[in-house]
């Protein structure tokens, strides 16, 4: 299932569960969170209300549309320490966004849920209740900078089952260097 691990230093005390809209994120955040025992905090809800309005409408976001979301999501994951660790769910699409949340806290992780167009066009579109429109998918995929070569990444594809996709992200952290038992 795994299609590059590349390891950390230091085992997480964060992860961030990143890809494209459509990619599972949310579900899959929740079952790693129960996996390990940690936090769950769903990205999404730290958008500005415009932004929310902007995504809704099938207007992309700017860098500085997420300039503050970011900033709020590097102060959660700054706070999180070995007792509390902290899954967060974030699209990460940008080696920068990355990088920010990376300087906010040393011992975080990514794990990046790999998806094709079609599926994820598929999953936006069917799914209820979402503020992000369909109309965006292909904003995502032009915006999205893989990660795949960047150190503390973990690739899965995001067509796995939940619980495999847990149980892969729990095994390459407790790989890790003093990982916590």
């Amino acid at each position: 299932m795994t299609e590059n691990t590349i390891p950390a230093p230091f085992p997480p005390i964060a992860l961030v569960v990143m890809g494209v809209s459509g990619c599972g994120k949310s579900s899959a955040g929740e079952a790693i969170a129960r996996q390990l025992g940690w936090q769950l905090v769903e990205g999404d809800t730290y958008h500005a209300p415009e932004s929310v309005a902007k995504m809704a409408a099938g207007i992309a976001l700017t860098d500085a549309d997420r300039e503050g979301w970011l900033a709020r999501l590097a102060a959660l994951l700054a706070a999180a320490d070995a007792q509390h660790g902290v899954v967060l769910t974030c699209s990460a699409l940008k080696r920068k966004y990355r990088d920010q949340l990376r300087a906010a806290q040393p011992g975080l992780g990514f794990v990046f849920l790999d998806l094709d167009y079609e599926t994820a066009l598929a999953r936006v579109q069917t799914r209820g209740g979402h503020f992000f429109s369909p109309e965006l998918v292909a904003n995502q995929f032009a915006t999205l900078q893989d990660p795949r070569a960047e150190p503390d990444v973990l690739t899965l594809k995001a067509t796995e089952p939940l619980a495999e996709i847990a149980l892969a992200t729990q095994q390459w952290v407790k790989a890790m260097p003093l990982a916590r038992q």
